[in-house]
């Protein structure tokens, strides 16, 4: 077989298992006219690993498998044309998690396309970055396969797995560098809805809890919205004016708050029926794509405000 053997990597398994996970790295070492699909089909024979076409593309499709080209070693891509050529030099990687492509894909919501880019409500376990193994449960993947001309996608700024909300997906890449600077700047208000263990009523409002996240400034504004006697629960309104990771998470646990299904900084723990109960709700920012130039000044005459907010039945409920 015209490969590398030597760029082949099962990370040790008896070939006599189930092969619930394994990797392969092909390098493609004389001419050679075969498409990716025959090789890895080719190459299972050879490793005594038994997976059909139809699983074959069914994990290409998700995208578990990457081409690193001959003309350009730089450019390491997922590849889902199941058909294609390869010449001498490329590389081939099929990452294969058995468990990972099984993983069902939670149904997003559209709230709003606007072509150059789309807002979505990403619920609870939807990625918003795919890893080498698929990205078959990503926000993007979703968007570029459910919007019209299944345009190109690219992810700005980013929701943990567990939390809900609005999620901006851009659809060229003026788009993405646009709109990642205008987060990246913090030049939008995002707000964020959460429900919290104990009656934020007590504290003072606003409450402006400033502590330090892994050793960087961070600021968020919780607001108490209501309080339910029943449960002991509280809904919070934030604005976070810093993007540190858990940011919300951290803070509402250093006031002896925890987020209501919070299993990495929280109480929760694997008997907690409620998912994490935060949520990003509205998004405001004056839009970097809709703005019109005059000729003679090249300003923007007109900057177009943008607003996208969640129905309530989309927000946390206590």
């Amino acid at each position: 077989m015209p490969v590398d053997q030597n760029c082949s990597d099962t990370q040790g398994q008896n070939p006599t298992q189930s092969h619930k996970k394994f990797e392969w790295h092909i390098k493609i070492d004389e001419q050679v006219n075969t498409t990716a699909i025959a090789l890895l089909e080719n190459y299972g024979y050879e490793q005594n690993i038994s997976l059909s076409k139809a699983q074959l593309k069914q994990a290409i499709t998700k995208g578990a498998l990457w081409l690193t080209p001959a003309k350009n070693k730089k450019q390491t891509q997922r590849l889902r044309r199941v058909k294609k050529q390869l010449v001498n030099g490329d590389e081939l990687h099929f990452y294969f998690n058995s468990e990972v492509l099984s993983s069902p894909v939670p149904q997003a919501l559209l709230i709003a396309d606007l072509i150059d880019y789309s807002v979505w409500y990403k619920p609870y376990g939807m990625l918003s970055q795919g890893s080498k193994w698929s990205d078959h449960c990503t926000i993007a993947r979703f968007a570029q396969q459910n919007l019209p001309n299944e345009r190109p996608a690219f992810i700005v700024h980013r929701l943990d797995r567990a939390a809900t909300g609005l999620i901006i997906v851009a659809h060229s890449k003026s788009a993405a560098r646009a709109l990642s600077h205008m987060f990246e700047h913090h030049q939008l208000e995002k707000h964020y809805q959460i429900i919290v263990h104990g009656d934020h009523r007590k504290r003072a409002q606003p409450d402006i809890i400033d502590s330090d996240v892994d050793g960087k400034k961070a600021l968020s504004t919780f607001t108490c919205l209501a309080y339910d006697e029943m449960t002991d629960q509280s809904l919070i309104k934030v604005k976070i004016d810093s993007g540190r990771k858990h940011q919300i998470r951290l803070h509402a646990a250093s006031i002896a708050m925890p987020v209501v299904g919070d299993r990495l900084h929280g109480i929760a723990d694997k008997d907690e029926q409620r998912n994490l109960q935060l949520c990003a709700v509205s998004l405001r920012f004056v839009c970097p794509l809709a703005t019109e130039i005059s000729p003679a000044s090249d300003k923007p005459l007109i900057e177009q405000q943008r607003l996208f907010e969640l129905p309530e039945t989309l927000k946390p409920q206590l």
